[in-house]
């Protein structure tokens, strides 16, 4: 009797996540729509982390899934669209943990298609 074969379990999905922070610079929506983009070419989920390193300290709302079409007509608007900014939190032991646990929650969490709360 032949030894069962192992089945291979399925690759987990990847996710990368994308912030601004520092002022707005010419290039930065490019630079995101082309991040987001390529990470769902590349068969990975894509995030935004809204607002910056305060967004990463927050979380929650502050990180939204996005899709191919979220980053249509990017390249020709200034500024940045997911937002910038610095974060006093994130300068101290206690907000870096905090925004640690965030990106873990991130990736140990299944959000729906599309949950935008």
């Amino acid at each position: 009797m032949a030894a069962p074969t192992p089945v291979a379990a399925p690759a987990k999905q990847r996710r990368i996540a994308v912030l601004t922070s520092g002022g707005d610079a010419p290039g930065m929506n490019g630079a995101v729509r082309a991040v987001i983009r390529m990470s769902i070419h590349c068969g990975c989920e894509a995030y935004a982390v809204h607002e910056g390193y305060d967004g990463l300290v927050q979380g929650g709302d502050y990180f939204r899934q996005m899709f191919w079409e979220d980053v249509r007509g990017w390249l020709s608007r200034g500024g940045t669209l997911i937002g910038s900014a610095r974060c006093k939190a994130f300068r101290e032991r206690e907000g870096r943990l905090k925004a640690a646990k965030n990106m873990v929650c991130l990736l140990y969490t299944s959000p729906s298609p599309r949950d935008r709360g």
